[in-house]
């Protein structure tokens, strides 16, 4: 390629100019300054060139880096916050919370973005902006701005009123009033804030700043993420709410920092010279790495750790006591904040079908168009002319579909809200209703879904002896007599070392099976000893706390004097059920707080104080829970702990029964909990302390040192009990399980339980059928093991398949493909060991190789990224908040529910939408086809048939009532659709809406658009003048009876709904003088547009009667047997039923 010389000019002055300003630049002496005085003259006369493309080079540059540096993401960061002194140096969001999607100048140009990206509104769009120029014009305006103007109303209106909405949510959040702990030394008072006697200001929750010390009452919302520093709780410690923030209803105990907890006000924290350091902002809630440091009188610096105890999010609510704190986040780097993403839009199958459809229709009248300018011939303006076909044929595609449709959506939304069947049921997105009815896949979680998340004690084993619930009372007495044996011991006095001869003197180990030095002790126990033991150990190794609802208001009370009904607040509902068991043997949790735990001994009612040293709670990483306690009548420190077996396995001694029963536990669907102790000396437990608390104030890897520390004491761990705890069934679960499997639905559990629990919950609920085998995959390491794994599993064809998270990774990485193509062809499968993440890419794997329509249904938090991926997402109002059904599509009370959201409301929002669309859609390519043969019959002219009102109370006032009162049919009955799962087969092949159907309506169109207008012609051959109002007359009356021929259940309101366009329609020839009345109102007009509507409509209602007759749909077969009664069994009616539909058309309009 040839370089032009003006391109090259421009390159070689770029060149110069760049050389010359380099030599300036790097000029130093003064010859230099001379040259550069004759630099600057010889450039001054090239000035304009080098100006000119300098601009063209390097301004777009410039702009481009500064617009960048403007607009990018700020970089988050660490930060050091002083008590109560705000940085006015560092630049922290401002604490609002702004949940609006447009702003005074956004609104308008962002909702006509949002409407006329999709194909049908931008359509409509060039059409109307054609009507502006003369030579295109082919009507008045207002019949394609009206209807594209009252969409576009709707829309902004609605649009405008959601807006505003959470406008006003926001500035209720923003505007609420706390109070905030000022320095009373301080001069410096701000004018617009008034401060009280107690140095108290109010302040609101948008003029927070991180460093504010921050007063939160009780019951009231946590406004910026705080570090806590003091309660008015004497156990140092607060209860929160966080239902909102994780969706777990369990109040969380949260620590203040002891330093700050002593003082005596809270004044005192300004004299402190103290910081809190806070890690950059992070989304995990679960953990949080800070130090509390100060100062102290003799310069050293004192550093206590600060953790996920020591903090309160964003959007919790203090649930006892008041609490202060100081900020560390606000605005947009809070926790809650960063958490909260806006879910993905979902689209409808049935939507995306109509999409198609539409850019079908345009195809049409593209070529009808060109197919009326060949006739014509392209002479003259033809282009004009060509433009003006496609605006005359352009009511093919209807604007009134898209309306029509949501209101239809809404109205479903509505009424499933309204069904008494599924009371509580909320649909939160009301664009996919119809998804209900499309279903192959529904991916369930398994505790509080399936489970009622209900936890009730069942077994405890102790390896040579094993207690069900009804030999609890046999554990009692055994707990009694430990107990007093213990009481009896307790008069020798013991030494404060735990060396002496404490409560264990009988056993001579110390009461605890080990010897005086911490080693196992050879001693055989007494089964009183073990019971006593593993009930104490239950009893102490927890994190629950009791609650007295009436308990005397002076908080200061020794536990002795609490009364009233207690209940127990815990982070799981497992612990809640040890204690509780605990309680029912008699050894009840009477008192705790931070530093103590307080039991009601069994025999003397006596109060047994234990101080708590270190706890150690559960996370899922770890997946055990340890605490420190040391008895205060004997001075022994002990170490309980408790966890899943797979981890308990490697710290426990060595014994030959743990595997094999947690194994027999858990086939009875039982959750397992390995028990475990270990008894420290003071100065082993003095050496575990100092490094632990050196691991904790680590900044670096602090998470792997606290965790390296917890190894070397977590070792060696005497074996107590194993616990077996139930989890009760939701209620039907089995027949609504049942009942989707009948209707073809296959269904996956995903669950973060163990195999054998998973496998015998899916056998107990009906998940697998009774005798059907289930292919257990075992592990999956490597690329070897998995082909290997899958090789067995492609010879069970016919079996469940249950494999668990880690495996499952695995085969994804090697044979993903392999792997879906044998998972779907199973029955039922089942994942345990599943993360929240693998559930949501379990939910895309099935979408992205089947291309079949998912539902995901959960309880908790961990469904949230699942039900959100799925196609339609269900979320159960459970016993673990509401965070997954907020953030579901619908969002039930119930998990029977389901069955009957799915075969009834599901498929009536599917077939009516199928109806109604095909019905707006033939009532467009109708009006079309009666112009197309206008045209073609009168010189190929491109004038309307119809003008004015005509064609916009066409598609509203004359046929919108009956067309949109399809909303109200339904082809079967509830009661019939629950009775005869396997009807909703059908609907997840799409045969109500298809390619084939469609053709089949565009064949009717072209049918009746010909008898109408060539009926016109022929009867009225003298009368030709008057085609207009004998067409139109014929044609809204056979669009009438076209409903009637689709509805299959007629309600009251349909009848309504024709006899109302009837009336619209002749008020307006009587008031809106279109039509001649003296014509009109001739017998002889009547009597001929009669016989033009029947031999439209007449074929067809033929061909609709001959249909049922002979191959009648399986509902009406199931209809005809169940008003007649048969002796055929019910299998052998769905088995004649379905034949005979399998060989009906689905062409014929239903």
């Amino acid at each position: 390629m040839q370089q032009s010389p003006e391109s090259g000019d421009t390159w070689r002055s770029t060149a110069d100019f760049e050389a010359d300003e380099s030599q300036c630049l790097l000029s130093t002496t003064a010859q230099s300054d001379l040259d550069y005085i004759a630099y600057t003259n010889q450039s001054a006369r090239k000035h304009s060139r080098y100006c000119c493309c300098f601009c063209c080079l390097h301004l777009p540059r410039f702009c481009s880096s500064r617009m960048w540096q403007c607009c990018r993401k700020k970089e988050l960061a660490a930060r050091t916050v002083k008590l109560g002194i705000p940085d006015g140096a560092a630049r922290h969001p401002p604490n609002t919370v702004r949940n609006q999607k447009y702003n005074i100048f956004t609104f308008i140009p962002l909702v006509l973005f949002e409407q006329f990206k999709f194909f049908l509104n931008l359509y409509f769009l060039v059409m109307a902006c054609s009507q502006f120029i003369p030579e295109l014009r082919i009507g008045y305006l207002y019949t394609y701005w009206g209807p594209l103007g009252f969409v576009l109303m709707v829309t902004l209106i609605r649009e405008a009123v959601d807006d505003i909405r959470r406008w006003r949510r926001d500035q209720e959040v923003n505007g609420q009033m706390y109070r905030k702990l000022v320095n009373p030394l301080s001069q410096v008072k701000a004018t617009n804030t008034h401060t009280s006697a107690a140095g108290l200001t109010s302040v609101t929750s948008a003029n927070i700043k991180v460093g504010d010390l921050l007063v939160v009452e009780k019951d009231q919302r946590v406004p910026a993420d705080m570090v806590f520093l003091r309660t008015t709780e004497l156990s140092g410690s607060c209860f929160l709410r966080t239902d909102q923030l994780d969706g777990e209803t369990d109040w969380k105990l949260r620590i203040a920092v002891p330093t700050t907890q002593k003082l005596a006000t809270d004044h005192d924290c300004f004299a402190l010279d103290a910081t809190v350091f806070a890690e950059k902002p992070q989304k995990d809630i679960y953990s949080f790495i800070g130090t509390f440091s100060k100062i102290d009188n003799d310069g050293v610096v004192r550093e206590e750790p600060v953790g996920i105890e020591n903090t309160v999010w964003t959007g919790t609510v203090v649930a006892s006591g008041r609490l202060l704190g100081v900020v560390v986040y606000t605005g947009v780097e809070t926790r809650a904040v960063m958490n909260s993403a806006a879910p993905r839009s979902k689209v409808g199958l049935l939507d995306l079908q109509i999409n198609n459809l539409t850019k079908l229709l345009f195809v049409a009248v593209l070529g009808l168009s060109i197919v009326m300018m060949c006739l014509k011939g392209f002479n003259g303006p033809w282009f004009r002319y060509f433009f003006r076909f496609l605006l005359l044929f352009s009511y093919i595609i209807p604007i009134s579909l898209r309306v029509n449709l949501d209101l239809g959506k809404a109205y479903y939304s509505w009424m499933i809200q309204r069904d008494p069947e599924v009371a509580g049921t909320v649909v939160r997105s009301t664009t996919i209703p119809e998804e209900l009815g499309r279903i192959n896949y529904l991916l369930t979680d398994k505790t509080g879904t399936l489970t009622q998340n209900d936890m009730v004690f069942k077994v405890l084993h102790l390896g040579t002896q094993s207690f069900g619930v009804d030999a609890f009372d046999d554990v009692a007495q055994h707990l009694r007599s430990y107990f007093r044996q213990r009481s009896r011991s307790t008069s020798t006095p013991a030494g404060g070392d735990g060396s002496g001869t404490g409560p264990g003197a009988a056993d001579g180990t110390n009461g605890k099976g080990v010897g005086p030095t911490g080693t196992p002790s050879r001693v055989r126990r007494t089964l009183s000893s073990k019971v006593g033991e593993a009930a104490k150990a239950l009893a102490l190794c927890h994190n629950v706390t009791p609650v007295y609802e009436e308990e005397a208001t002076n908080t200061t009370s020794p536990p002795q004097e609490l009364h009233g009904t207690v209940t127990y607040q815990a982070a799981s509902p497992d612990e809640v059920a040890l204690v509780r068991w605990t309680e029912i043997v008699g050894l009840p949790l009477v008192h705790r707080d931070l530093q103590s735990l307080t039991l009601r001994c069994p025999v003397t009612g006596a109060l047994l104080k234990y101080t708590v040293l270190q706890v150690f709670p559960f996370t899922s990483e770890t997946k055990r829970m340890g605490i420190i306690v040391k008895d205060e009548s004997s001075g022994e420190i002990v170490l309980y702990m408790k966890g899943a077996d797979i981890v308990m396995a490697s710290k426990v001694e060595y014994n030959d029964w743990l595997d094999e029963e947690c194994s027999n536990l858990a086939q009875k669907g039982l959750r397992t909990l390995v028990v475990a102790r270990k008894l420290l000396t003071q100065e082993q437990y003095n050496s575990f302390e100092h490094s632990y608390k050196a691991a904790r104030t680590c900044l670096q890897e602090r998470s792997s040192r606290v965790a390296s520390v917890l190894e070397n004491l977590e070792c060696n761990l005497e074996l107590l009990c194993l616990t077996g705890v139930e989890d009760k069934l939701q209620n039907n679960v089995k027949h609504t399980l049942e009942l989707l499997r009948n209707a073809g639905i296959k269904i996956w559990m995903l669950t973060g339980d163990k195999e054998e629990t998973a496998i015998c919950i899916a056998q107990s609920s009906r998940l697998v059928c009774p005798g059907q085998a289930i292919h257990s995959m075992g592990v999956v390491a490597n690329r070897q093991d998995a082909h290997q794994q899958l090789h067995q599993l492609r010879r069970k064809t016919h079996a469940a398949l249950c494999i668990n998270g880690s495996s499952l990774e695995v085969c994804l990485q090697y044979y993903e493909h392999e792997f879906v193509e044998l998972a779907v062809q199973c029955p039922a499968v089942v994942v345990c060991r599943c993360s929240p993440t693998q559930k949501a890419s379990v939910v895309c794997l099935i979408q992205r190789h089947t291309g079949l329509r998912t539902a995901a249904v959960g309880d908790g938090g961990n469904d949230v990224a699942m039900i959100q991926a799925a196609d339609a997402g269900i979320g159960i109002v459970g016993k673990e908040g509401k965070q997954a059904s907020l953030a579901a599509d619908f969002s039930l009370t119930q998990f029977e529910h389901i069955g009957r959201l799915c075969l009834v409301h599901g498929r009536y929002s599917y077939k009516r939408s199928a109806a109604l669309s095909q019905f707006v859609m033939h009532r467009g390519m109708i009006i079309s086809t009666i112009q197309a043969i206008f045209s073609a019959t009168f010189y190929f002219s491109s004038v309307a048939l119809y003008q004015g009102f005509l064609m916009v109370g066409y598609a509203t006032l004359y046929t919108n009532f009956p067309v949109f009162s399809l909303v109200l049919d339904r082809d079967i009955s509830p009661k019939m659709a629950l009775s005869y799962p396997e009807l909703y087969r059908d609907l997840t092949k799409g045969r109500s809406l298809s390619y084939k159907t469609f053709f089949v309506w565009v064949l009717i169109s072209v049918y009746q658009g010909g008898v109408l207008m060539y009926g016109a012609m022929v009867l009225f051959e003298d009368e030709l003048i008057h085609v207009v109002s004998i067409s139109f007359t014929a044609l809204i009356l056979t669009e009438l009876l076209m409903v009637g021929l689709t509805v299959r259940t007629w309600h009251p309101l349909m009848f309504l709904a024709h006899l109302l366009s009837l009336v619209c329609y002749a008020a307006s020839v009587i008031w809106m003088h279109y039509f001649d009345l003296a014509f009109i109102t001739s017998t002889d007009f009547w009597w001929k547009v009669v016989v033009m509507t029947v031999v439209s409509c007449l074929p067809l209602y033929i061909l609709k009667f001959l249909q049922r007759k002979i191959t009648p749909p399986t509902y009406s077969k199931l209809e005809e047997l169940n008003t007649f009664g048969s002796t055929l069994t019910v299998e052998s009616r769905l088995g004649v039923a379905q034949r005979s539909y399998n060989t009906t058309s689905s062409t014929t309009p239903p």
